[in-house]
């Protein structure tokens, strides 16, 4: 069975890789042998070693998983980027070496943490922020957001609990506005979650361009006060699990199997 092959094939599939599991020399290497000319150029700009780690250790967790689910090799993989900057695997004309013709993928990294989703269908955003951040701004990121989010933040102490609420809007936004392939380009104030108390989306009010209809959202914590949040477009023969990863893909260890949860948004 292929390294692709954990479970059923359209299920969402994600890998949390910390940057600690792949050796800064191992990283290098790779990046060397997998990494396009263009990658390695931007690569060669970092000025500090970690953030060149950074760079490396998730493009590096890019093509692998590419590889792994596409067929397509790591060092041959086409990888181009819309004009607001989305990446995109390029397909070859007779398909995919695995099987299908469709496959989404979307990275995000945040100090020493890699996170990336892939679908065999539709599109998919993921998004994954450390509470600890050196920068903070958590006032600042809030004023981005809805009226009713804001008041939903104001509502909790100051500290620890209000940042962990402005960090579980905040990622959930990235996520979707990445799956929209839109970004920043997508005003926060246009759409908003309503969220439970601990984790876990009750409602969704989309922004009014919207015109996929009804979206999927999951809320992690793969490891203490490092918060992530995945957007997958919805259907009625929606995937059945999402499959959670660790670690960067050398085996074959079984994921965890995660329900998916209920649509929420606007139907079309």
């Amino acid at each position: 069975m292929s390294g692709s092959a954990h479970g059923r094939r359209d299920a969402v599939k994600l890998w949390f890789c910390p940057n600690d599991e792949l050796a800064p020399g191992i990283a290098a290497i790779l990046g060397t042998h997998w990494l396009d000319e263009h990658e390695q150029e931007i690569a060669g700009r970092f000025l500090f070693e970690r953030d060149r780690r950074q760079y490396l250790v998730a493009h590096a967790l890019v093509r692998r998983v590419l590889a792994l689910e596409s067929g397509v090799p790591e060092a041959e993989a086409v990888i181009w980027r819309s004009s607001r900057g989305r990446p995109f695997l390029q397909k070859p004309v007779e398909g995919l070496p695995r099987g299908g013709r469709e496959l989404d993928f979307n990275l995000s990294h945040t100090n020493g943490h890699n996170l990336l989703g892939v679908v065999r269908r539709h599109r998919i955003g993921v998004d994954v922020e450390r509470l600890d951040r050196a920068d903070h701004g958590f006032e600042t990121i809030a004023e981005t957001f809805a009226p009713e989010e804001q008041e939903w933040v104001a509502q909790a102490p100051p500290g620890r609990a209000r940042d962990r609420r402005v960090l579980r809007l905040w990622t959930l936004k990235e996520a979707y506005a990445k799956g929209r392939g839109l970004g920043l380009g997508l005003p926060f104030d246009e759409f908003a979650f309503t969220l439970a108390e601990d984790r876990g989306v009750l409602g969704f009010r989309p922004p009014s361009d919207e015109r996929s209809g009804r979206w999927r959202f999951v809320e992690l914590e793969p490891v203490p006060d490092v918060l992530a949040a995945v957007a997958v477009m919805a259907d009625e023969d929606g995937p059945p699990a999402l499959q959670l990863h660790h670690g960067f893909p050398w085996g074959r260890a079984a994921p965890r199997s995660l329900a998916l949860p209920e649509p929420v948004g606007a139907p079309v």
